[in-house]
């Protein structure tokens, strides 16, 4: 019921999403239990939230922990192949009023046949596992749903970010390069557009869809309206880091992706191509909902965060000598 208060768990809760649901749903008055291995100190769990101890992957343990708690809504935030997300369900099943599934963006048919992304958008990557397992994961949800009337949820959001995450290719490594004057890459000419959410903004239109009956069996994109062009989303990361004229240079998403089998998949499957989305399905389902926060002003968050915090500023030596390459054959 909206304005309800709801017994919330989140399978996680210390990702850069999943920290923002947690500080915004405990901040609205929700009963919010984390379920997570207790691993993670980057984002410190809001006070008043609950914390059970125990891996996912352990049912047994998990059962232990739970000792036969029912939730109005769980929020799966670990689940990236079909077989993780059945173990949740079976879990969870009679036991939540909603299962709350973060599938992903990428999931959208890449390259985008038309622009703006809507839910109905067919989903197919060819380009990206990552993606692909997302999809499996929907399709078996959706299947439960049609079945059993099992209350599954999804939920897609793109490149979301906080202050921890530096959203650029490089990451911290592409931060260090502008301050140190060398030259960064940027995939493709830089004119293609790019969707960054910030996750507090993410985390009131998650939290507005929680414990809706109108949401069970529904998909939702929850993203910003804001989209910028990669030239400048590196420009304003720069500036905000003191860097008035960063040297950029252009390289064809392919040649990165050639040289890079970490980042290739994620980069074709993904960040190669413009994605615009259209968030009129969650506004209507939340009233007042939208993303307030450019990223001109989240992106100052993130040098002002890593300069206080030295030990992560992690420097990839591989992507130190993947850009002075690329650069230098591009230059």
């Amino acid at each position: 019921m909206p304005g309800a208060h709801v017994d919330l768990l989140l399978i996680g809760g210390t990702g850069v999403i999943s920290s923002a649901v947690a500080e915004h749903a405990v901040g609205l008055g929700h009963r919010v239990t984390l379920l997570n291995r207790g691993t993670s100190a980057v984002r410190p769990v809001p006070a008043g939230a609950e914390v059970l101890h125990a891996d996912i992957r352990d049912v047994p343990a998990v059962a232990r922990v739970l000792q036969g708690r029912e939730f109005d809504a769980v929020a799966d935030f670990i689940s990236f192949v079909p077989e993780q997300l059945a173990a949740g369900m079976d879990l969870f099943r009679g036991r939540t009023g909603q299962y709350v599934f973060i599938s992903s963006a990428s999931a959208y048919q890449k390259p985008p046949a038309r622009l703006p992304i809507l839910e109905s958008t067919p989903l197919r990557n060819p380009f990206w596992q990552y993606s692909r397992d997302k999809i499996a994961c929907e399709d078996l949800l959706v299947a439960a749903y049609r079945a059993e009337g099992f209350p599954g949820t999804i939920v897609r959001p793109s490149h979301t970010y906080d202050r921890t995450k530096v959203p650029l290719i490089g990451g911290w490594t592409d931060l260090h390069r502008m301050r140190a004057g060398l030259p960064v890459l940027v995939p493709g000419d830089g004119t293609s557009l790019w969707t960054l959410t910030h996750s507090r903004d993410f985390a009131r239109g998650f939290t507005g869809l929680l414990g809706r009956g109108a949401a069970v069996g529904e998909s939702y994109t929850i993203t910003s309206d804001e989209f910028l062009p990669w030239n400048q989303i590196y420009r304003v990361l720069a500036e905000a880091a003191g860097v008035p004229e960063p040297l950029l240079v252009h390289v064809t998403s392919d040649a990165i992706a050639a040289h890079d089998p970490r980042r290739g998949p994620g980069l074709l499957g993904d960040k190669a191509h413009s994605v615009i989305f259209d968030n009129s399905k969650i506004k209507a389902l939340v009233p007042g909902f939208s993303a307030r926060i450019p990223f001109a002003e989240g992106a100052a968050e993130i040098p002002a965060w890593f300069d206080a915090h030295p030990g992560e500023q992690r420097v990839d030596q591989d992507y130190m000598d993947l850009s002075d390459l690329l650069a230098g054959v591009a230059s």
